[in-house]
């Protein structure tokens, strides 16, 4: 008689035995916790591995348009050598003199044109209107960056072969074998173009008031981002949070979601603690078959008892859609500035 071969048996046994070494425990003392998990996560992410090519931003501004109500300006910086990233940074004329930064993220939607509402490529008008994040956020009083991610769009590698693999997979693959990892890397570059920041305060860009913003690529991008860069005051994460044994370690995801050995010392709730007491706005579709509710709300009510332990319960929420795996503009915007109304954004 054959024996009966299960390919997923040995990693099941692993996940199900499996206790995260550094996951959140009340045992323990928030603050000197959050410096060791703070620690672990850029260890984790190969940030100092990154930082040893680091460079001069080099920025150079491309391009300017005005328009009836807003400034677009196009313009790269080097977030470390050969790393070129395009930006858009959009401003409104509303007459305010200081303006809060939404920084925007693209997923896996074709690249950053998205967000100011750009159709370049067949099939672009999937994803419009409704990620068009710039546009809504200058709507709202908000100076939009838009930030190329690593592996995407204009950053896509030239080596790219097969298409039906997306193609930030050749990417990130290429920094695991590097000792890197493209979620170190969108990181490190989003940190970065907050310090390119400075050469436009001409345009009353508000740095104290940054706010980070992206769904599913770019909510994986924009949740990390602020776990390694505390000037990021909110954070939204849309169609992207969950536990990673119901999302990633269940079902097929880009590899670029994949970070070595995290799952021994964290589960995504835990790294919540690393931006606590700061403002983190969890979004989902109830029906988002990649990121399932289920893991969602584990994941949230986890982060809830870390921002409770830190005497900040309020800073943290959960607004669910009734959608899939889809940016709801109205109500997820709605929830955003219900938040930033919290903050004494709203009024200056």
């Amino acid at each position: 008689m054959r024996r009966a071969i299960d390919g997923d048996l040995c990693h099941e046994i692993v996940i199900n035995e499996l206790k995260p070494s550094l996951g959140f425990s009340r045992e323990k003392d928030l603050n000197e916790w959050k410096k060791e998990a703070r620690k672990k996560f850029i260890e984790l992410l190969c940030i100092d591995k990154i930082k040893e090519n680091d460079c001069p931003l080099n920025l150079i501004v491309e391009e300017r348009a005005d328009y009836d109500s807003y400034i677009k300006i196009r313009f790269s910086f080097e977030s470390e050598r050969g790393a070129f990233v395009p930006c858009y940074l959009l401003i409104p004329k509303d007459g305010r003199e200081k303006h809060p930064v939404v920084i925007c993220l693209q997923g896996h939607t074709g690249g950053f044109h998205h967000s100011i509402g750009e159709h370049k490529n067949p099939g672009d008008e999937r994803f419009q209107p409704h990620t068009a994040h710039a546009y809504q956020a200058i709507e709202r009083g908000f100076a939009a960056l838009c930030i190329e991610m690593r592996g995407m769009g204009e950053r896509q590698s030239k080596r790219y072969p097969d298409p039906t693999i997306h193609p930030c997979a050749i990417t990130a693959l290429t920094a695991l074998n590097l000792g890197r990892t493209v979620a170190g890397e969108r990181a490190y570059d989003t940190s970065k173009a907050i310090d390119a920041l400075d050469h436009f305060t001409e345009y009353g860009i508000d740095k104290e008031r940054i706010m980070i913003l992206g769904h599913s690529g770019g909510g994986t991008a924009s949740f990390y981002a602020a776990c390694y860069d505390e000037r990021i005051s909110y954070a939204v994460s849309c169609g992207a949070f969950c536990t990673y044994r119901d999302s990633i370690m269940d079902i097929h995801h880009c590899v670029c979601n994949y970070i070595p050995a995290i799952c021994n010392y964290f589960e995504m709730g835990d790294l919540c603690g690393l931006i606590a007491p700061r403002h983190l706005g969890i979004m989902t579709g109830r029906n988002d078959d990649i990121f399932p509710i289920k893991g969602v709300v584990e994941g949230y009510n986890l982060a809830r008892e870390i921002f409770s332990l830190a005497g900040c319960a309020d800073n943290v929420s959960l607004t669910v859609s009734e959608s899939g795996h889809v940016f709801d503009p109205e109500l997820f915007w709605k929830a955003i500035m219900e938040e930033t109304e919290k903050m004494g954004w709203n009024d200056i």
